[in-house]
């Protein structure tokens, strides 16, 4: 796989996974404007995207696993403390995240078993990219400020599950369909992009075994320096773009990703119909 490819495509994985832009939608375009481009000649073979879309997703993992250590500690912590009768919000955030996961895992394992082709198309990405950013501007325009993660209700949680489902459609974002809902049920910014961000980890775990799983019986299972390149450069795109974004939502709102996704969202649809010209 030629170096410029690698390098590209482990950069826009690591930092789109965890901002509410679409990692997926950019991965699409990134390869067809690459061929476009002529930058490369035709995509790799289905087993070397295999390796590196998992090798990709374990270097967001990373990312993501050492910003909220203390986090997962905490949970991790509870779950020691629940074996000696003792219940702790540590137990509490954990289960909220696997319950959460659970519409996603379902509606994947049909959708990859019914429909393996997946959904894709430009059209789609333009659609979907637009739409979710409008929504995603009306949540956090209209979405109250005044609750933590510690707030959540067991329907809250189901439907911040289920809003992760739309994630499957390419443009959508798995980030901003989650912070879409967060914020809509009230959560505070930084909130809603932990919540979004902790509730990546057992999604990508999810999908990284599903594909590490095809990877092996496809018989090309073996660990190469481009692998281990693209692990390490998402890792540190991921790192930088949690980081990035916890420090802006600090102060600011999600309006800056909005105008993106519109601007994006209208370029591509322009593209699209052919409105210009």
């Amino acid at each position: 796989m030629p170096f410029l490819h690698i390098v590209i495509l482990a950069v826009v994985q690591g930092a789109t996974e965890f901002l509410p832009i679409s990692s997926q939608g950019h991965l699409l375009l990134t390869d067809a404007v690459l061929l476009r481009l002529d930058i490369i000649e035709a995509l790799p073979p289905p087993e070397t995207q295999l390796t590196m879309l998992v090798a990709v997703h374990v270097g967001t993992l990373g990312a993501v696993l050492l910003y909220f250590w203390r986090d997962l500690w905490d949970m991790g912590l509870g779950l020691a403390r629940l074996t000696w009768g003792r219940r702790d919000p540590g137990v509490r955030l954990a289960g909220f995240l696997v319950l959460a996961t659970v519409p996603a895992v379902a509606a994947g394992y049909l959708l990859d078993r019914y429909y393996p082709s997946g959904i894709r198309g430009l059209e789609v990405i333009a659609w979907t990219t637009l739409g979710f950013g409008i929504l995603l501007y009306l949540a956090d325009k209209l979405g109250m400020t005044v609750r933590r993660i510690e707030h959540l209700r067991l329907g809250d949680v189901l439907i911040i599950g289920f809003a992760q489902v739309l994630a499957l459609i390419p443009g959508t974002s798995r980030s901003g369909i989650t912070m879409t809902a967060a914020r809509f049920l009230g959560l505070e910014r930084r909130e809603a992009a932990r919540f979004s961000m902790l509730l990546a980890i057992p999604v990508i775990v999810g999908a990284g075994s599903l594909k590490g799983w095809q990877l092996y019986q496809s018989g090309d299972a073996r660990l190469t320096s481009d692998a281990l390149l693209s692990a390490g450069l998402a890792f540190a795109m991921a790192l930088i773009a949690i980081a990035a974004l916890m420090a802006w939502l600090k102060r600011s709102s999600f309006t800056p990703f909005v105008l993106y996704r519109i601007f994006l969202g209208g370029f591509l649809l322009t593209a699209v119909y052919g409105w210009v010209g």
